[in-house]
């Protein structure tokens, strides 16, 4: 599984069991969301020097750096992974990934509330 791959099934995971824990509520099986905030991942990557957001599977095995990053909706990181597949990389890709890294997160669970209709 690539990190797009993955970091899909944690974006969508997450609505799956937002929309469960609405619906036991609904019926009375549960008395309150454990539900503490939104989690969404994506998948960013440095090709040929260029930052890029959403790796497809072709760019995610020729990307010089690789990294998934799953972070709360209130903009907390839950995980940051990341390789130096082709290259090292500096300090400074390291900030611009997770900014785009966290620019595409805010995209996602702005999606995410809306397919829960919040």
């Amino acid at each position: 599984m690539n990190g797009g791959t993955r970091t899909a099934a944690i974006t969508g995971a997450f609505v799956a069991a937002h929309d469960a824990v609405t619906w036991l509520i609904a019926q009375d099986k549960l008395k309150a969301s454990p539900i503490r905030d939104f989690v969404a991942a994506v998948s960013v990557g440095i090709i040929q020097g260029t930052p890029l957001l959403d790796l497809e599977y072709v760019e995610d095995s020729a990307c010089d750096t690789d990294m998934n990053v799953v972070m709360t909706g209130a903009g907390g990181f839950v995980e940051v992974q990341g390789t130096a597949e082709g290259a090292a990389f500096s300090r400074d890709e390291m900030g611009t990934l997770l900014q785009l890294a966290e620019q595409g997160i805010r995209e996602l669970v702005a999606a995410q509330r809306k397919a829960l209709g919040l």
